[in-house]
C-alpha cells in the first residue's frame, strides 16, 4: 500500500461559495476565484446554499484533522490486530509512519505557520489554532505510543519466533559485531560525510525526512562541547543483514544503529561526549500565487525548488534525547518543545518494508493476481467491438487494470482507424507504460493530447520530466485550468468507423498508475454511449482550450456542475420520502467533508431517508444525533487493499435498488473536489453494471470483519461477526470480492498482453 495523499488546503473549508454569472456577486467569492472570474477564464454555475456558516460549530461539524487522526487509528489497528499476517503487520506501521509525515507535511506544517504569522482564517482565531495544534500533538502522541507498544510488546517477539530478529547492537555477539564493523568500514564509512558547526562550519541544512545523528564533541584539551551532524545515507539499506546464525534465521540491524556504534571513526582524536539521533519534517505546503503565473511549468519547479528549504514543523529524537544538543536544534530551527516528539519506539519505521518484504510466503497475505474478466478473455477480441456492444465496468483490483483500461490505451495507440487520443494524468509512477504509448500513437501519426497535472503533491517532479518526453514526441500536453487541479480519471479515443466517426471514453475513479491499481480498490467504465463521450469531448475542450462550458449533458463536473448535481440529488430524495415514494441514499468515497453536502444529508436524514455512508478516511459528519442525522450510518473499511473507489447511489423513488441512480467517479464529497478540482462522475446505465454495485455496496455495509463504525463523536468501533456468521459479516470486504471476482473470471493471469 502506497501513503496517502492529503488535502493541503487550510482549515476545514466551508464547501463554496456563489460564483458565477448567475450568482449573487462575484464580490463575495476568494480572491483568486474573483481574478478569473473578471478575466473570463472561469464560468462557474451557481451553488445552491446549504450550510448556515453562523452554525459552523463542533456540535454540527466533526474537525476534519481530528478526524483524519481517527483514521490513522485503524490504519495503526491493522498492526495491532493478531488477526493480520505477521509481515503485513510491520508493513502497515511503516504505513502509519508515512501517513502521519504527510500529515505533518500538508496539515499541521500549514496550521503552523498560520499561527506564527497570524494568519487565523475565516472560521478560527489565533487561540482556537494553538488549541487545535495541541489537540493534533496530543492525539498524535498517543498514537506513537501504541505504536511503539505494538512493535516492542508484540510484534518483535513475534518475528523472532519465526526467525527474524530485529537486532540491537548491544544484543550482537562477538562475530557478529565483527562482521557489522567489517561492514561498516567497508560499506558505510566512505559514503558518511560529518559536518561540524563551528566558526567555518555554518549549522548544515537538513533535507526533509532525513534522519541524522547529533554528536556531542570536545576537543582533548579544550573544555568546550561542539557539535556535528552525520546524515544516515538513504543510499544505503536502512536494515543492514547480519551474516546468520544458521540458514532458517533472518537476522538485521538498523543503519542508524551501525553507525551510532562506530561514530567515534568519523572523528580520530576527539572525545564523543554523546550521540542523539533526530529526524526532521518539513512543511510541504508552499505558497505560491498561481494567478500570477506566466508558466505553470516555472512555477512548479520554483515550488519545489523552495520546498526543500520550507521551515521545520516537527523534529524527532530518540528516547532521552542530550539537553545540550535539543536546545541547539530548537534554536537553529526555530522550534518550540511543542514541535519536539520523543519516540518512545524507532525513529523512522518505514524502514520495516524492507522486513515485511522478506520472501516467508507463510507470513503474509496469499499472493493476489488480478483476474481478467470473461468478456475481456482473449487478447484476440476487438476490444472496440466489445465496448460497442455494451458498457464495461471493471473493478480493480480484483478484476486486472493491465488486461482493461492499460489494453483500452494500448489498442487506440495501435489502431490504424484511431484519430485521437486523450488522457488525462494525475498519478502514473516510475516506468509507466502510458507513457511510453502516448508516445507510440504521436509517432503514428495520431492526434494525441495529455492534460498533466504538474501539482499532484509530492509527484511533481516525475509530472514534470514526464511530460517534457511527451513533448519531445509531439505530444500536446496541457497543463489544465491555473488554479484547479486536474483531477478527474478520463480517457477520450476518436475512431474512424464505416458509419462515421465514433467516439469511446474511460473514466475511472483510480489514476492511470498501474502499480496502485493492484493495491487500491477502483472502478472503470469503458463506453461508447454518445451522451458520455460527446460530455467528455467537451471537457477536454474545456482543459485545453477556453470553452465556457457551463453544463453537461449526463456528466457531473466540478467545478461547474456538480456541487449543483449532487444537492440537488439529495433534496430529491427528501422530496420523495415525504411524497411517501422509496427514497434512499448510499455512498462510498475517502473523505466527506463539504459542509453544504453535510448540511444536506443532515435535512434528508431529518426527513426519513436512510443514508448508509461508506467513508474510508476524514469525515466531519456527525452520525446517529438525535434530531438531526439518526437516520445517517457511517462505516470505514480497512485492510489490505486501500478502498479508493467512489460510488453514489440514489433510489430516484425506485423500490429495486438497482433500478435507482448509480454513479462512479473522481470525487469525493470535499470542498477541494467539488470545487477547487476538475473532477468527473459518471451515470451508470448498464443493468448488470448497476446491479455490480450495489453489490460491491451492500458488501461492504455487511462487513463485521474489516468494517468500523463511527459514533457521533467522531470516534469508531470495529465490528464485530456475530457466532456462526458467513459471508462478508466474518470474511470481511476484500475476501468476498476477491472471491467473486474469481467466480466471474476467464483467466487469473495478469501478465497477459494488454493488446
Amino acid at each position: 500500500m502506497q501513503p496517502l495523499h492529503l488535502d493541503p488546503a487550510g482549515d476545514s473549508p466551508s464547501g463554496s461559495v456563489p460564483i458565477g454569472p448567475a450568482a449573487a456577486s462575484p464580490g463575495s467569492a476568494p480572491v483568486a476565484t474573483r481574478k478569473r472570474y473578471r478575466a473570463g477564464r472561469l464560468k462557474l454555475a451557481p451553488q445552491a446554499r446549504g450550510a448556515d456558516r453562523s452554525a459552523a460549530t463542533p456540535d454540527r461539524y466533526l474537525n476534519r484533522d481530528l478526524s483524519w487522526l481517527e483514521f490513522n487509528a485503524r490504519v495503526l489497528h491493522e498492526a495491532e490486530d493478531p488477526r493480520t499476517p505477521l509481515l503485513e503487520r510491520l508493513r502497515f506501521l511503516a504505513i502509519f509512519t508515512s501517513n502521519l509525515d504527510e500529515f505533518f507535511m500538508k496539515r499541521v506544517g500549514p496550521l503552523s505557520r498560520r499561527v506564527v504569522q497570524g494568519l487565523a482564517g475565516r472560521r478560527a482565531d489565533a487561540a482556537t489554532l494553538r488549541r487545535r495544534l495541541a489537540d493534533l500533538r496530543a492525539k498524535a502522541q498517543a498514537l506513537l505510543g501504541r505504536q511503539a507498544a505494538v512493535y516492542t510488546d508484540h510484534l518483535l517477539p513475534a518475528l523472532s519466533r519465526h526467525g527474524i530478529v530485529i537486532r540491537s547492537y548491544a544484543d550482537l555477539g562477538e562475530a557478529q559485531r565483527a562482521w557489522a564493523h567489517r561492514y561498516f568500514r567497508n560499506q558505510v564509512f566512505p559514503v558518511l560525510t560529518p559536518l561540524s558547526v563551528d566558526p567555518g562550519h555554518p549549522f548544515p541544512f537538513i533535507s526533509n525526512l532525513s534522519t541524522s545523528l547529533g554528536v556531542a564533541l570536545r576537543y582533548p584539551d579544550r573544555d568546550d562541547t561542539v557539535f556535528a551532524r552525520v546524515k544516515i545515507p538513504e543510499v544505503l539499506p536502512a536494515l543492514v543483514p547480519l551474516e546468520p546464525v544458521d540458514g532458517d534465521r533472518h537476522d538485521v540491524l538498523g543503519l542508524v544503529d551501525l553507525v551510532r556504534h562506530h561514530v567515534d571513526e568519523l572523528f580520530p582524536g576527539m572525545v564523543v561526549l554523546s550521540v542523539m539521533p533526530f529526524r526532521v519534517t518539513r512543511n510541504a505546503d508552499v505558497e505560491q500565487d498561481a494567478d500570477d503565473a506566466e508558466d505553470l511549468l516555472d512555477l512548479v519547479e520554483q515550488e519545489l525548488r523552495q520546498r526543500k528549504f520550507e521551515p521545520v514543523v516537527r523534529l524527532e529524537v530518540g528516547r532521552a534525547p542530550d539537553p545540550w544538543m535539543l536546545d541547539l536544534l530548537k534554536q537553529e530551527l526555530e522550534l518550540t518543545d511543542d514541535d519536539i516528539y520523543e519516540m518512545p519506539g524507532l525513529l523512522d519505521y518505514t524502514m520495516l518494508r524492507a522486513v515485511a518484504d522478506l520472501p516467508r510466503p507463510e507470513l503474509r497475505w496469499a499472493p493476489w493476481t488480478p483476474m481478467i474478466p470473461k468478456p475481456l478473455a482473449g487478447a484476440e477480441k476487438d476490444l472496440f467491438g466489445l465496448i460497442r456492444a455494451g458498457d464495461l465496468l471493471v473493478h480493480h483490483p480484483y478484476e486486472s487494470f493491465r488486461a482493461s483500461v492499460e489494453r483500452f490505451v494500448c489498442a487506440a495507440a495501435e489502431d490504424p482507424q484511431v484519430l485521437a487520443l486523450k488522457i488525462t494524468l494525475y498519478r502514473t509512477g516510475d516506468e509507466s507504460p502510458f507513457i511510453r504509448t502516448l508516445i507510440q500513437a504521436a509517432e503514428a501519426g495520431k492526434q494525441v493530447v495529455a492534460a498533466i497535472e504538474l501539482k499532484a503533491r509530492f509527484d511533481e517532479e516525475r509530472n514534470i520530466e514526464q511530460a517534457r518526453a511527451l513533448e519531445k514526441a509531439g505530444v500536446h500536453v496541457v497543463y489544465g485550468l491555473v488554479g484547479f487541479k486536474t483531477h478527474t480519471k478520463t480517457a477520450l479515443v476518436v475512431r474512424r468507423e464505416p458509419d462515421g466517426l465514433r467516439c469511446y471514453g474511460h473514466i475511472g475513479t483510480g489514476n492511470y498508475h498501474v502499480q496502485t491499481s493492484k493495491l487500491y480498490t477502483d472502478l472503470s467504465l469503458l463506453t461508447c454511449r454518445p451522451d458520455l463521450t460527446e460530455d467528455l469531448t467537451e471537457l477536454f475542450h474545456f482543459l485545453t482550450g477556453r470553452s465556457l462550458q457551463r453544463d453537461y449533458r449526463k456528466l457531473l463536473v466540478a467545478p461547474v456542475n456538480m456541487m449543483d448535481r449532487f444537492l440537488a440529488a439529495i433534496q430529491r430524495e427528501v422530496e420523495n420520502q415525504k411524497a411517501g415514494k422509496p427514497a434512499r441514499i448510499v455512498a462510498k468515497m475517502n473523505s466527506l467533508e463539504s459542509w453544504d453536502i453535510i448540511d444536506a444529508l443532515y435535512r434528508a436524514s431529518q426527513a426519513g431517508v436512510p443514508i448508509d455512508l461508506v467513508v474510508r478516511g476524514i469525515c466531519c459528519l456527525r452520525p446517529g444525533v438525535p434530531g438531526l442525522s439518526e437516520n445517517i450510518r457511517v462505516l470505514s473499511v480497512i485492510g489490505r487493499f486501500l478502498e479508493h473507489s467512489r460510488i453514489f447511489h440514489f433510489a430516484a423513488g425506485q423500490e429495486d435498488p438497482t433500478a435507482g441512480e448509480f454513479y462512479i467517479g473522481s470525487a469525493d464529497w470535499m470542498y477541494r473536489n467539488l470545487l477547487g478540482r476538475v473532477e468527473v462522475v459518471t451515470p451508470v446505465r448498464e443493468a448488470a453494471a448497476r446491479a455490480r454495485l450495489w453489490e460491491i455496496l451492500q458488501v461492504s455495509i455487511r462487513d463485521r470483519r474489516q468494517a468500523w463504525e463511527m459514533r457521533p463523536d467522531g470516534t469508531y468501533v470495529q465490528r464485530q461477526p456475530a457466532e456462526g456468521e458467513t459471508g462478508p459479516e466474518a470474511k470481511g470486504t476484500h475476501a468476498v470480492l476477491m472471491e467473486l471476482a474469481r467466480q466471474g473470471a476467464a483467466f487469473g493471469d495478469d501478465r497477459r498482453p494488454p493488446r
